[in-house]
Formats: structure tokens, sequence, C-alpha cells
């Protein structure tokens, strides 16, 4: 029955799929693969887009900082909370780019190269973006 569905009606329930059963929903048939591989794309960028807002506050935070403009126990418990966020967005992007990779949705070879460079930079516990804010 699945299979059989409109693709218009795939997409919307592709995209109330969890991350973490959202890759397995793309074994039903080809258009359900397509239909997950896009929406696993756009998931990839807006947790990039989201970690790249984070990093601006952290940013914005730490010249507020500078000039005074808050004190340090405030700014120790913000700039934490900003970088445990940066750290869960950044393991739930890594999950869906492995999963992508493991199951053939990525076909580009330098998206290949970047995320087998992050899962790696993850597993030894580095900074998988450079971003510092390990």
């Amino acid at each position: 029955m699945l299979d059989r569905l409109p693709v218009e009606i795939v997409e919307r329930i592709v995209a109330k799929i969890l991350d973490t059963d959202l890759i397995a929903a793309s074994k039903v048939d080809r258009v359900w693969w397509q239909e997950v591989r896009r929406e696993a794309y756009k998931r990839w960028k807006n947790y990039a887009t989201t970690i790249g807002d984070v990093y601006c506050e952290i940013r914005a935070l730490g010249k507020h900082y500078i000039k005074r403009e808050i004190d340090w126990i405030t700014f120790e418990d913000v700039n934490d909370l900003y970088k445990r966020w940066i750290n869960r967005l950044t393991e739930d992007q890594l999950y869906i780019m492995e999963k992508m990779l493991r199951n053939g949705m990525v076909v580009d070879p330098q998206e290949r190269e970047t995320i087998e460079y992050a899962l790696s930079e993850q597993r030894w516990g580095g900074d998988p973006w450079g971003l510092g804010v390990v």
C-alpha cells in the first residue's frame, strides 16, 4: 500500500518522520528513496544554517562581554548553553550525513569527503566544522 501513495502524500509523510527513522523509510521503493534523500538534504542544510546562526550568537555574546556589557557569570552560562546547543545540532546533522553516505544518497565526491572528514573529526573528539566551540 505504501508504494502506491501519490508523491504529495509521501512528501508530507516523510517531512514528519524523525531523523532517526528517516533513512529507514527510503527502503519502501524508489519514490520514497527520492523523497527521503530530498528531505535529508533539506535537514542537513537546516542544521548547517542553525549552527551558523548559533555561532554568530556566540560571537556577538563575546563582543558584549569584551565591552563589559554583561558580567562574567552570565557570559559563561549563556556561552556554555550555546556550545551545548551547537554540539547537539552537530551530532544530529552528522547522524543524517552518515546515514545518507552509508545508503548511497551522497553522489558528489566533495560532499563525500566533507562527510568522511567531519565524521572522523567527531569520532576523535575534534571540531568537525572548525568553529572552535567544542
